[in-house]
């Protein structure tokens, strides 16, 4: 790509050397800041930043409730630039600027700044944005929660390049980002379509659709349908047990968790307030359990609730755990096929109470259709398979998308602070 022919200092540490005829000059000499108040509740709808960009709440009820929040929030101009700069030493993940694409207002917790007219706010915003990127903000702020002001951003150095330039290097950041992100977007739903895939072929692997040729019978079971002849239905209570040892006596230390339909391992000895000061009160699991969470149905319905342990720990009791104990009945098998009843949301039909939990007592309805030993063993076999080889795919995409993404950011950076000419 080209480059400027001289560059000089820019004074900016994080920048280095800018285009010889570019200025530096402090933000304050191009932003006021923006602290007009709604107060005669012209606008009943407000802004939040979701990823990046402001976009309008969907408040709920009579917009008269929300009248005495709304005119303490701050009216924002069109092309005002808005940082979020709220508990900066807690949160590095978080996308902090966003430009008003219209009239509105948002909580005055935020910074709006109003750009000057020898300015292009699009050009800000991209250079702003790097600046979130490289988590310069986070050196700013002040008080115990490291809060943004507009005072401490007034006086850091940006470079002014000429405002045809601005314009040009704003609109081709436009058209090159948007081409970065409709490339990432096609790869996300490529990995969608993956993750679909591998669930289909998990529940036509432990629900005998495997091959259509074989004689089938009807199995009773709703989200099961048809199931090869020789196979057998039984309900849960009959193959499985409900575990349960408790920690209280035997002080086990390695920590287990369910995150996403795994079984994951945690740091016992993080102080992260999530944590109880006594796992007294956990519960002991072994190789071979099925683990559920199996609480608050009601409100979430995204999550994958049932995971395989492969090694002895403990879980909090509020987990259900289960072991087979009927040695016609392949404990891994038993969790494919609980785990492809989870992927079809059927725990949701279940449970009760005001926060619609399940027990044991519910669990051990439920029918499990059975094939012969030797033939689970073969369908967990191949599901391993399958699933290994549909995950390395995945994680090749999602690896190319962080590529991608990488390269952006860079691309942004180069060319709002000059390393790279285009125009």
């Amino acid at each position: 790509m080209r480059k400027y022919v001289r560059y000089k200092d820019s004074g900016i540490s994080w920048i280095g050397e800018v285009p010889e005829h570019w200025e530096t000059k402090r933000v304050g000499a191009y932003f006021n800041e923006n602290k007009a108040l709604n107060k005669d509740f012209i606008f009943k709808k407000a802004y939040q930043f979701k990823f990046g960009s402001l976009v309008l709440k969907n408040e709920l009820g009579d917009e008269r409730e929300y009248e005495d929040t709304y005119v303490k929030y701050t009216v924002l101009n069109e092309n005002d630039i808005v940082f979020n700069g709220l508990n900066l030493n807690y949160d590095f993940v978080s996308q902090r600027v966003a430009i008003c694409p219209a009239p509105g207002i948002i909580t005055s917790a935020y910074i709006a700044m109003s750009p000057k007219n020898s300015i292009d706010s699009m050009y800000y915003l991209w250079l702003f944005k790097t600046m979130d990127n490289k988590k310069m903000l986070h050196g700013m702020g002040s008080g115990i929660r490291l809060t943004l002001s507009f005072a401490d951003i007034k006086n850091q150095l940006i470079p002014i390049p000429p405002l045809p330039e601005q314009k040009a290097i704003a609109e081709y950041l436009d058209k090159k980002t948007a081409q970065i992100n409709e490339l990432v977007s096609a790869k996300q739903k490529q990995i969608e379509l993956l993750k679909e895939y591998k669930q289909s072929v998990i529940a036509n692997a432990v629900t005998g659709k495997m091959n259509k040729n074989r004689r089938m019978k009807d199995s009773g079971i709703s989200w099961i349908g048809k199931i090869p002849e020789n196979w057998d239905v039984h309900y849960l209570f009959q193959k499985v047990r409900e575990h349960f040892i408790s920690n209280k006596e035997i002080h086990h230390q390695n920590l287990l968790s369910l995150s996403y339909g795994r079984i994951i391992q945690k740091d016992i000895n993080k102080t992260d307030g999530l944590l109880p000061e006594s796992f007294d009160t956990y519960q002991i699991v072994e190789n071979g359990n099925v683990v559920l969470r199996l609480t608050d149905l009601q409100n979430d319905h995204k999550s994958l609730r049932v995971g395989y342990v492969t090694q002895e720990g403990i879980v909090t009791s509020a987990y259900e755990c289960l072991e087979v104990f009927d040695k016609s009945l392949y404990s891994k098998f038993f969790y494919y096929q609980l785990h492809s009843f989870d992927v079809k949301k059927m725990f949701y039909g279940m449970g009760g109470g005001l926060r619609q939990n399940i027990s044991y007592n519910e669990l051990r309805k439920i029918r499990i259709a059975c094939p012969p030993l030797s033939e689970q063993k073969e369908i967990v076999a191949y599901i391993e398979k399958k699933v290994s080889s549909i995950d390395s795919q995945i994680a090749s995409i999602e690896n190319q998308i962080a590529n991608l993404n990488e390269y952006k950011q860079s691309l942004i950076s180069d060319v709002v602070t000059g390393k790279v000419k285009v125009c």
